[in-house]
């Protein structure tokens, strides 16, 4: 095993997850909007959902992908027909009137998992993954490290951005606040569309 391609992919898991894209912008508002504990569904699923991604690529998945590009634009701008669509859905957002609100929930652990095979940023992590560092170890070694690395590094990382949205809750107390931060998470998310289009 190369341990200078472990630490540098390590560094590039770490970047991937922990910066601003739109699982993390989804989780800080979930974190907002309906408390750490009811977000506990939608962490498992970007996490578990991410390394079952990785792991269905790297061992061969990837290959109908070599043999029908077309698969990718559609996934491409379903992906962001889809993110426009959850922007909307958070931008009208209020706080959440209970733990036992009836009304729209957080994303459920297959929404969030199933989500990763449209969502933009986890394409750019799962290319970058299994090209940029196969050297990792032997296949199909790399693939198993390159799974457990994102399993590990995933957790603490959307475990914060769920808990920051959290730690806001007793200080955007009013409706209308927490309905203002939502638009602006929105607005993010939207933002996160612009690679997409640039590439058209």
């Amino acid at each position: 095993m190369s341990h200078q391609l472990m630490f540098a992919f390590i560094v590039f898991a770490a970047v991937m997850y922990f910066t601003p894209g739109p699982n993390n912008v989804m989780l800080l508002s979930s974190g907002l909007t309906y408390g750490f504990r009811r977000t506990l569904p939608h962490i498992m699923g970007v996490v578990i959902g991410v390394a079952f991604m990785i792991a269905a690529v790297g061992l061969g998945l990837g290959t109908i992908f070599i043999a029908y590009p077309v698969l990718q634009t559609i996934l491409k701008y379903a992906g962001a027909a889809y993110l426009i669509y959850l922007a909307a859905v958070i931008a009208m957002s209020g706080p959440a009137k209970s733990d036992g609100d009836v009304g729209r929930g957080p994303m459920t652990f297959w929404g969030a998992a199933v989500f990763q095979w449209i969502n933009i940023k986890g394409w750019v992590m799962v290319i970058g993954t299994i090209t940029a560092y196969a050297a990792i170890a032997d296949f199909p070694w790399n693939i198993v490290i390159q799974t457990l690395v994102l399993l590990v590094v995933g957790v603490p990382s959307t475990v914060l951005w769920a808990l920051f949205g959290t730690s806001l809750r007793p200080v955007l107390t009013s409706p209308k606040a927490v309905r203002a931060f939502n638009i602006v998470m929105a607005v993010l998310l939207l933002a996160s569309l612009y690679p997409v289009f640039m590439d058209a």
